[in-house]
């Protein structure tokens, strides 16, 4: 085992069963380069790691500099950052962080932007969707690199649609009608998620609010829930939870299997959607009526990225999650700087082909070749037991709507400057908690809205 990796391994768990939480570390000096880099990742199952140690090892066979590969569990590498941090054994670059958690290593002060900036200098800045870069930067300033997205969607029935009547469900308006129109019989228009406990129900009201301009915060910081924009969003909420959804609490796996069985015409989902409901993965099926075709749901599903609100006057935007890698404080700065530059390059695709249909390129192409990968993600492989690109199952129609949603991505408190409110409110789960209340009734509209206000104005005075 490399020695510099056991050592900052043995201190991580060390300082970590003290019990820290992420805090502050100050100035953080660079190492020199010692041939080696310590590279975590936040993607952990065993097919994502093999897949991730073969793109490095390409970068090894073609620079000699030797990377130790450490997969982090996401909900653990805030706590072990810190830990990391305080003896002075930070990895040198980390894969797979989210928006929120750029954010947060960027307050604890673990990134070195000059480097993320000199990546994206070094490949072109045209060559990233503009809404990439600007996810990933504070103030001007990049934090990180922007590598992959996956975008939350709605997955509609095409076939009970036709019969219904019923045009494509991208407005507040049309999903209410026909939500409405397909309730019934024991049949639900929706399946929602309802569930308290999960970040899952917030992505999937942050996608309608984001529909509708409904903001969570302007530039100064202050909550702004309480918006007309965001009664139509919670309104919304309400009503189909209520009347159009099954009962109970609906989870990231209810909603699924209620649109995999028929019971539901509509889910909101994530694009990781996409191969399960093609019959790409054994144990999540479709079991539909009609489906005994593996492919029934998916040449019967269409799919909407944005759905817009009656307020949104051209502001609308989708909800998604974007991937980067980042470069710590204390990293070699040219070494780490040449990894990263090879991850978006040359081993891009062997990166984002890991999981097609949860990482879409945010960087199109080259220079030379301006969608080189977004060409290129059409023909990988998706799915777990069995694989077929995503374009061999799906409609050029829905492909292409996959390939512009990247471009079109948003998020809370991000454009305005205060991500720094992800962190606590997505721990939390402010939102879940009031949307599930008001899915069951026992609170309104206007008790929900006020709580959703009063968590964010909580965790911005803190």
């Amino acid at each position: 085992m490399n020695p510099r990796r056991y050592r900052s391994l043995v201190a991580v768990a060390a300082i970590g069963a003290l019990g820290l939480t992420a805090c502050g570390s100050g100035e953080i000096a660079g190492r020199e380069s010692d041939g080696s880099l310590l590279v975590w990742s936040l993607e952990v199952q065993p097919d994502r790691v093999a897949a991730t140690e073969a793109v490095i090892a390409e970068y090894t066979a073609a620079t000699g500099i030797e990377v130790e590969l450490v997969p982090v569990q996401e909900d653990q590498v805030s706590q072990l950052m810190s830990a990391a941090a305080l003896s002075g054994e930070l990895p040198d670059v980390v894969g797979s962080v989210s928006l929120g958690l750029v954010r947060s290593f960027a307050l604890d002060d673990y990134l070195n932007g000059d480097a993320a900036a000199e990546v994206i200098e070094n490949l072109d800045a045209s060559t990233w969707n503009a809404s990439a870069l600007e996810l990933t930067q504070d103030d001007g300033e990049q934090l990180s690199v922007p590598s992959d997205a996956w975008a939350q969607i709605l997955a509609y029935r095409t076939d009970v649609f036709e019969e219904a009547g019923l045009a494509a469900p991208d407005t507040y308006e049309a999903l209410l009608t026909a939500a409405q129109e397909l309730t019934g019989d024991g049949n639900y228009g929706i399946s929602l998620a309802t569930d308290a406990s999960n970040p899952f129900t917030q992505q999937t009201f942050e996608a309608l609010a984001l529909g509708n301009d409904c903001q969570m915060v302007n530039d100064a910081g202050e909550a702004t829930l309480d918006s007309p924009e965001c009664t139509a969003a919670i309104e919304l909420y309400a009503q189909l939870s209520q009347d159009f959804s099954p009962s109970g609490t609906q989870t990231v796996e209810s909603t699924r299997a209620s649109y995999f069985s028929g019971q539901a015409a509509m889910t909101i989902w994530s694009t990781f959607l996409l191969d399960e409901m093609a019959g790409l993965r054994d144990d999540a099926a479709p079991s539909c009526e009609e489906c005994t075709e593996s492919d029934y749901l998916a040449q019967n599903t269409g799919i909407v990225p944005l759905i817009t609100g009656p307020d949104a006057d051209g502001n609308a935007s989708a909800y998604g999650e974007m991937t980067s890698w980042v470069i710590t404080s204390s990293a070699p700065q040219e070494d780490a700087v040449g990894f990263v530059e090879f991850m978006l390059s040359d081993g891009y695709a062997g990166w984002f082909g890991m999981a097609p249909e949860g990482k879409f390129p945010v960087r199109n192409g080259t220079a030379e070749n301006p969608t080189e990968y977004v060409d290129t993600w059409t023909t990988l492989p998706a799915g777990v037991d069995t694989k077929l690109p995503l374009a061999e199952v799906y409609s050029a129609e829905t492909i292409d709507q996959i390939t512009s949603t990247a471009s079109n991505i948003g998020r809370w408190a991000l454009p305005q400057g205060q991500g720094e409110l992800l962190g606590p409110l997505t721990a939390e789960l402010p939102f879940a908690k009031a949307l599930a209340d008001l899915s069951t009734g026992s609170i309104d509209v206007a008790t929900a809205q006020q709580q959703m206000q009063d968590a964010v104005a909580e965790a911005a005075s803190n």
